[in-house]
């Protein structure tokens, strides 16, 4: 039995420890906050309850597969799991609209042809075909396996069969989101159905590689899930599961070194002068969080992958509304930018925040968000994670975009409350509150994430920053890799 001591307590985390108490270790949570979950956090007020983080739950197989693992209570008797149908209503800019059924191919291609004419079902239709078979060519080494010693082959490689295209008497096939959109999918409203799967990560579509299409074929394939009582009560789940297997926690707790002894990890100091032994050290942190605690140690070199692109943070609005939520309102409404490039300068350029972005409305039907009569809506919209920006008037601008999906919004509001990336860097500890994006292939490598290995032997990184990357799938992913690579060695190369 080892003592395995584990840095922050984020869904990644969370899911290794519980992995790593079952195969009988003792393992002891170190968190600085006081309650775990890391993004996964509620705010209440006035019997109104919201998710400040992640609403919406895909791939919830992830999850089930860490209860069966760790337990004998499956998760649907941990939490009321519920599939999201429609899978998300759409407002253009042109005004059209169209609801998406969940995980139907069939369904969404008969919804597009009658929303946006005829033949805009079909080219969607073939785009999932092609996005399917990225899919099947990533799916192993880019979320079951530990990352290659050798991956720059993923690096390299763009798994998307793109479609020839001529252009200026030259065949070129499209290496972007962005010249997928414009080259096969051929309509602004199927490249913004498209571009917003890339855009809720925080990924410029017109230099995110064209394995990124995998992202809205998961939504596709494995729909979209939302966990009634919100998506807190899956971290709820999940913490009583690791206090079930005896995981040992410490909230309050800020780490602030990992000790070492001969070459390799022996356990945690914290700020209070106390010290943890340990055999292994599992860290949930952002890589340079993780650097600044090991006094320097190298725990990446030359041969990994490079470093991220500047990553993006998000803006929630919560609303608290009088009068009942309408019978047949779609959870999800997404609302698209009426402008485009002004949308993608403000995120990624240097001009000033686009008045009208992209927002994403949620209007979960669940009694146990609201009081009788009353209804708690979300907005949220991606900004960029820069520490100490100022995000004027958040609110309202949000608020003027969400009246394209919830009309008389104004005259229904009893009060809102706004949480900025700041909030998220206070939960979270990322620099600036960003969030990370999912590992993606090709692209130089610039979408993949550190190894779960690090070259401090003992030491391990897991959650959102570490390979397979960010999104709650991908936190439960890297619990278990990083468990599969202490209890088999390194030598463990993923679930068969």
């Amino acid at each position: 039995m080892a003592r395995i001591a584990v840095i922050g307590a984020g869904m990644g985390a969370l899911a290794a420890a519980a992995r790593l108490a079952v195969a009988g270790h003792r393992v002891a949570v170190y968190e600085r906050t006081d309650t775990y979950g890391g993004a996964l956090r509620r705010f209440e007020r006035d019997g109104f309850s919201f998710d400040t983080g992640p609403a919406l739950l895909p791939l919830p197989a992830v999850y089930r597969d860490l209860f069966v693992k760790t337990g004998k209570e499956p998760l649907e008797s941990c939490v009321e799991l519920v599939q999201v149908d429609p899978s998300a209503r759409h407002v253009f800019a042109d005004g059209t609209e169209v609801s998406l059924p969940n995980a139907s191919r069939a369904g969404v291609v008969a919804a597009l042809d009658e929303g946006l004419g005829a033949g805009a079902g079909q080219r969607w239709g073939d785009f999932l075909v092609r996005a399917r078979e990225a899919w099947d060519r990533t799916r192993r080494p880019l979320l079951e396996e530990p990352l290659w010693p050798n991956w720059q082959v993923l690096a390299e490689r763009e798994p998307y069969p793109s479609v020839p295209h001529k252009r200026l008497l030259r065949t070129r096939r499209a290496g972007t989101l962005a010249e997928i959109g414009a080259w096969e999918l051929r309509d602004p409203r199927l490249t913004a159905l498209l571009e917003s799967h890339a855009l809720g990560y925080g990924l410029d579509p017109r230099v995110t590689p064209a394995s990124a299409a995998v992202l809205p074929y998961m939504e596709h394939a494995f729909g979209t899930w939302y966990v009634r009582g919100g998506l807190r009560e899956l971290a709820r789940a999940v913490h009583e599961r690791c206090l079930a297997r005896k995981v040992e926690f410490h909230f309050g707790a800020d780490v602030t070194g990992v000790l070492e002894k001969d070459g390799r990890a022996s356990g945690v100091e914290c700020a209070d002068g106390s010290v943890a032994e340990a055999d292994f050290v599992v860290a949930g942190l952002a890589p340079g969080a993780l650097a600044r605690l090991t006094a320097g140690t190298v725990v990446r070199g030359d041969g990994d992958v490079p470093p991220q692109p500047a990553a993006a943070s998000r803006l929630t609005v919560l609303l608290a509304l009088r009068g009942a939520r309408p019978e047949g309102t779609a959870h999800r409404t997404v609302v698209h930018a009426p402008d485009r490039e002004a949308e993608l300068e403000a995120l990624f350029g240097t001009a000033a925040g686009a008045s009208r972005p992209t927002v994403t409305v949620l209007r979960p039907d669940d009694p146990r968000t609201a009081p009788a009569d009353h209804e708690a809506v979300t907005l949220t919209t991606v900004v960029p994670a820069r520490p100490g920006r100022s995000h004027d008037d958040p609110a309202d601008h949000m608020i003027t975009v969400a009246e394209r999906a919830v009309p008389g919004l104004r005259d229904r509001l009893l009060w809102s409350e706004v949480s900025t990336p700041d909030d998220i860097a206070d939960a979270t500890g990322a620099e600036g509150g960003a969030v990370p994006v999912p590992a993606l292939a090709a692209g130089g490598g610039r979408l993949l994430h550190p190894a779960n290995s690090t070259r401090v032997p003992g030491l391990y990184a897991v959650g959102g920053w570490a390979h397979p990357g960010g999104g709650l799938p991908h936190a439960g992913m890297s619990g278990a890799l990083v468990a599969g690579l202490i209890v088999e060695g390194p030598e463990f190369r993923g679930s068969q």
